[in-house]
């Protein structure tokens, strides 16, 4: 434990040294909060009568909306697309970061001296995979408490803050989220061992947001309808994944090729 903890102190301390990723922490969850918030004061102020919005609304929306008038049920929809945003959130953030990690120091030459310390290699992938993933996950949570903030500011009605607080979201957000995030970090760290070049790690790890946004595409188009069992099954099945990909990632990471023969 002292070995992943110092390795995630020293990476946290070149991370955040850097102004680009610093400002992509900070302005990204910022974006993703703003715009469902902004949408949400908008149509709580729009003068559309009740029969127009209910005519927009997808097929079949208002049935999923007892109760709940139209501008309610157009509200609690729009935000179930944002949902996938708070996933894609932990996602994206610790990419670049993670995709740097290895390829990245093996360029600048500080990978060599790190591989030749005792630290073994479980530790070495364990350390570099929170030290992405922790800031990430923390940002999204803060990211959804900012939102949650917000829809009281906005005085949003109890129906809509109730689904805001729902099993789906807190699951989506809190479990699956999370789970992704690390599963973003240990693609990008496999990535980053078998190539040579920090842009190409960086846009290889970027494919893994595709499956994230075809679910969000699906959703839109009322193919794909989220629910609680829904997210409970996807969580479990990416929790399998993540540790497949962990397990296929100490496999393959061969530190005595990174030293000697990789250039």
């Amino acid at each position: 434990m002292n070995h992943i903890r110092t390795l995630i102190e020293k990476e946290w301390a070149e991370i955040f040294k850097n102004r680009m990723v610093l400002m992509s922490f900070i302005l990204m969850p910022l974006l993703f909060t703003g715009i469902p918030l902004v949408m949400l004061g908008t149509m709580g102020t729009t003068s559309i009568s009740g029969s127009a919005v209910e005519s927009s609304l997808p097929a079949g929306a208002m049935a999923l909306c007892p109760g709940l008038s139209g501008i309610e049920c157009l509200q609690i929809t729009v935000l179930s697309q944002f949902m996938v945003f708070f996933m894609l959130l932990p996602m994206i953030l610790p990419a670049m970061v993670a995709a740097y990690s290895i390829v990245g120091e093996k360029t600048t030459r500080s990978l060599e001296p790190l591989l030749a310390t005792p630290i073994t290699t479980i530790e070495l992938l364990v350390g570099k995979a929170l030290s992405a993933a922790l800031p990430a996950i923390a940002a999204t949570w803060l990211s959804y408490g900012i939102f949650i903030v917000g829809t009281f500011i906005l005085k949003i009605s109890p129906a809509v803050q109730a689904y805001v607080f729902n099993p789906i979201w807190l699951v989506g957000i809190l479990a699956l989220g999370t789970v992704l995030a690390i599963i973003s970090v240990i693609f990008a760290i496999f990535v980053s061992s078998q190539v040579n070049d920090p842009r190409a790690a960086e846009q290889i790890s970027s494919v893994l947001v595709l499956p994230v946004m075809l679910l969000f595409v699906g959703q839109m188009i009322g193919k794909v309808v989220i629910s609680l069992e829904f997210m409970l099954t996807t969580t479990a099945i990416c929790l399998l994944l993540a540790m497949g990909l962990f397990y296929l990632g100490i496999r393959v990471f061969d530190r005595e090729n990174i030293l000697t023969k990789w250039k």
